[in-house]
């Protein structure tokens, strides 16, 4: 498959916000940091962005914001998806119209859908726009989950090139390999299986804790490309811990905890998350230093 956005690492790049806005000059500050440590894609407004506390004007400019900033020197792939089709066809327009190279697009949640109902959501957010569409399984949030034989189907559409798979199935994960070969490319939707998910033919992960170790989740698949397996294990399994730590509460709880911590400065969550409860943040903090991270 030739149009893949990206093969590799990308972070689900969190919002950084100050006095209840989004903070530009530190949103700047984290693209460069990505830039600098190799990750190689900005998944914006998705939900480690918590972007489902984002009036649209907003998370647009983010988006836009990010593309300019990065100048063509990472690819900008942009949550978009929506429990509306309608709402999310405008979505995906708008945020192809700001420069987004790519868009990922979660299952409609809460109202939920058949599956004859994800491929007619699916496909025509998809037809609204040229660029490549990433679709995102993540059912454990949304309450539904994206079938293989579904996404074989959606692969008939051109420009639907991807999912994120974060059903934590990975005989699911093997069932889509199976059926969709090079049809749709597979990425880790969960930082714990992103080798066993490379293992099966996934093309890299998008990624909850590139936001702290971005060099070292580059490395795991880069390591996977070049062939170095044991390399790609052994930090794999060095991070598992952290990358656990990360989902003790709900994402981004965690990791934007984490990131203010080690001094990243990106102000509060917005409601309805919140700060962590303190059994759970001295855990966090355990693991961190366990782990070797200074704060």
């Amino acid at each position: 498959m030739t149009n893949l956005p990206f093969t590799g690492s990308g972070v689900a790049l969190v919002t950084p916000f100050k006095d209840g806005k989004v903070n530009f000059d530190k949103l700047g500050e984290l693209i460069e940091f990505h830039i600098e440590n190799s990750t190689d894609a900005l998944i914006i407004c998705g939900t480690t962005g918590e972007a489902a506390t984002m009036p649209d004007e907003e998370h647009l400019s983010v988006v836009e914001y990010a593309v300019k900033k990065s100048n063509g020197r990472v690819p900008i792939i942009a949550g978009a998806g929506s429990n509306d089709t309608v709402h999310g066809v405008n979505l995906c327009k708008r945020a192809e119209a700001v420069g987004a190279d790519a868009l990922l697009l979660v299952t409609p949640y809460y109202n939920k859908a058949t599956q004859k109902g994800l491929i007619k959501h699916y496909t025509l957010m998809a037809e609204a726009v040229k660029i490549p569409v990433i679709l995102y399984n993540v059912p454990s949030r949304t309450g539904v989950n994206i079938l293989p034989e579904t996404l074989l189907k959606l692969s008939e559409v051109p420009n639907i090139v991807g999912v994120k798979e974060a059903s934590g199935n990975i005989g699911q994960v093997a069932k889509i390999a199976a059926l969709c070969g090079d049809k749709i490319a597979i990425y880790s939707g969960d930082d714990n299986m992103t080798l066993p998910i490379m293992s099966l033919g996934g093309v890299g992960v998008i990624s909850v804790i590139a936001n702290i170790l971005p060099k070292e989740t580059h490395d795991l698949t880069q390591k996977f490309f070049d062939g170095d397996i044991e390399g790609s294990r052994e930090l794999q399994l060095r991070m598992l811990d952290l990358i656990n730590a990360m989902f003790i509460e709900v994402n981004p709880i965690p990791v934007k905890t984490a990131m203010n911590l080690l001094g990243y400065e990106l102000g509060d969550l917005r409601l309805p998350m919140c700060e962590m409860e303190e059994s759970n943040l001295e855990k966090l903090k355990k693991v961190m230093k366990d782990y070797g991270l200074k704060f």
